[in-house]
C-alpha cells in the first residue's frame, strides 16, 4: 500500500513538472504571461463542474448499468438455486400449510400477471403468517433431500457477488439453517413438542422468503425470458395439475 502511494505521489508530481515546462515553453515563445494565465484560471475553474461530471453523474450510472448485469448474472445463480431446491421445496413447504389451498388459488394464475401484479403479490406475502404443521415422515423426508442438496447450498453461499443479492442471501441462510438443525437431529420421531415448534418456525421462516423471491423470480423472468417463464408456469409448485407438457 505504501510503495503504491508513493508512485502515485511521483506520477503527480512529474505530472505537475510536466505542465510547468509546457508553460515555460509557451511563455518563452510567444512572452504572453496574459494569455496564459486567463487559461489556466478558466481551465482550473472548470475542474469543479468536470470532477461533478465524472464523479457523480457518470460514475453514478455507470455504477447504476454494471450493479443492473450483475443482477441480471445473479439470477442465473437464482435460477439454479429453483431448479435444484427452491421448487421442490416450495412443494413440500406448501403441504405443511394448511393454508395452501388459498395461496395455491392465488399464485396458480400467475402466467397471466403483469410485472407490477408479481410486485403488489409478493408485498403480500412478505408478512404472510402461516401455522406450519410439520410430522415425523414430513421431516425426515425434507431431512434427506436437504442433506443431499449440502454442497450445492455451500457452492451457492460461497458467489461473492451474493452480496448485491441481499434477499436471495437472506433466504439461503434460512435454507440452510434449517438444513442444519435437521441434520444435528438423530431421531425426528422422538422430539418434544417445543423442539417440533422451533423447527416448525424455520421452515416458516424459509418458506415465507422462498415465496417471496419465488415471485421475484418469476417477474424477472416474464420480462426478460419468456420461453424460461413459460415452462416455469407449467411447472409451477403451486399448481397441484402443473404438468411440463404443453397442452
Amino acid at each position: 500500500m505504501k510503495r503504491f502511494f508513493s508512485w502515485q505521489i511521483v506520477l503527480g508530481i512529474s505530472l505537475i513538472a510536466l505542465s510547468v515546462i509546457f508553460y515555460l515553453i509557451h511563455y518563452l515563445i510567444f512572452r504572453d504571461a496574459h494569455h496564459i494565465f486567463v487559461y489556466l484560471i478558466g481551465d482550473i475553474a472548470f475542474v469543479p463542474v468536470e470532477v461533478l461530471l465524472v464523479t457523480l453523474i457518470i460514475h453514478r450510472l455507470l455504477e447504476v448499468r454494471e450493479k443492473r448485469a450483475m443482477l441480471k448474472k445473479l439470477n442465473m445463480a437464482v435460477g439454479a438455486f429453483f431448479s435444484e431446491v427452491g421448487t421442490i421445496l416450495l412443494k413440500s413447504f406448501s403441504g405443511l400449510d394448511p393454508q395452501s389451498d388459498r395461496i395455491s388459488r392465488e399464485l396458480v394464475t400467475a402466467g397471466k400477471w403483469s410485472g407490477q401484479d408479481f410486485l403488489n403479490v409478493s408485498r403480500q406475502f412478505k408478512d404472510y403468517d402461516c401455522r406450519i404443521e410439520c410430522g415425523k415422515d414430513h421431516l425426515e423426508n425434507l431431512k434427506g433431500f436437504l442433506a443431499g442438496k449440502r454442497r450445492f447450498l455451500l457452492t451457492l453461499l460461497q458467489n461473492p457477488n451474493l452480496l448485491e443479492h441481499e434477499s436471495f442471501t437472506e433466504l439461503l441462510w434460512a435454507v440452510f439453517h434449517l438444513t442444519d438443525e435437521l441434520t444435528h437431529r438423530a431421531d425426528l420421531g422422538r422430539l418434544p413438542d417445543t423442539d417440533y415448534k422451533h423447527l416448525a418456525g424455520d421452515i416458516k421462516r424459509a418458506y415465507v422468503l422462498l415465496i417471496t423471491e419465488w415471485l421475484a423470480y418469476m417477474k424477472h423472468l416474464n420480462e426478460d425470458y419468456p420461453y424460461l417463464f413459460s415452462l416455469a408456469m407449467r411447472t409451477n409448485p403451486f399448481d397441484p395439475n402443473a404438468s411440463a407438457e404443453v397442452k
